[in-house]
């Protein structure tokens, strides 16, 4: 009687083992998102280095410093990075618990988001009526996948953060809808650090 105990007793130790051995649903997903971003380390990479090789074949068309307007460019950085602190605010009220405070600087952040994509638009539309297409040379071929990529980033990011903010709204501040945030901020910040190097490579080096 003792040994069927004793092994019914090892069997639930092991068992509970077991279950704690498992790894947190959660952690699983934002290790997964990790190994993603990696992935799009890679591609960011494969897309400056492609640039670089091509940003001087314009094929007689016009040139990186005949087309930015760098004014609209210098507005656009200062609105991208002004939403990576928002994002950040968010974060801090998140960790608070503030779920109306989280809310607001989400929807701030994708407001800001939103009008560095406007720019982004609008300054696309100036270069086509100017003649400068994505087929115009392989320069510009270069330019509009890269930059166009990272714009396309920056859209799927406010989609991702206004389902979050329904969700948040719905649920409230709970593991899931944290490590949702979490990991939206951590994004957003990659995309303001890509950025970086887009405003570094392509338009400071394009214009001198």
């Amino acid at each position: 009687m003792a040994n069927i105990h004793a092994s019914s007793h090892d069997h639930n130790v092991s068992g509970h083992a077991e279950h704690h051995g498992h790894p947190d649903q959660e952690e699983m997903r934002t290790f997964a998102f990790w190994i993603y971003l990696m992935t799009d380390v890679i591609l960011f990479a494969t897309l400056f280095a492609t640039y670089v090789v091509l940003q001087n074949n314009t094929n007689g068309g016009p040139t990186a410093k005949e087309l930015f307007q760098m004014n609209g460019i210098y507005a656009s950085t200062f609105i991208l990075l002004t939403s990576s602190f928002t994002s950040g605010l968010a974060l801090l009220a998140m960790h608070k618990g503030k779920k109306a405070a989280l809310i607001g600087w989400l929807a701030i952040t994708a407001l800001l988001g939103a009008t560095f994509i406007t720019l982004e638009v609008s300054e696309f539309t100036h270069m086509v009526h100017e003649g400068a297409t994505i087929g115009t040379s392989a320069f510009l071929s270069a330019f509009y996948t890269l930059v166009g990529t990272h714009g396309l980033h920056v859209t799927f990011g406010l989609v991702w953060m206004i389902v979050l903010m329904f969700q948040i709204a719905k649920h409230g501040i709970t593991p899931v809808t944290k490590r949702k945030v979490n990991i939206i901020s951590l994004f957003w910040h990659f995309l303001d650090i890509v950025w970086i190097f887009v405003f570094t490579i392509v338009y400071l080096m394009g214009v001198k």
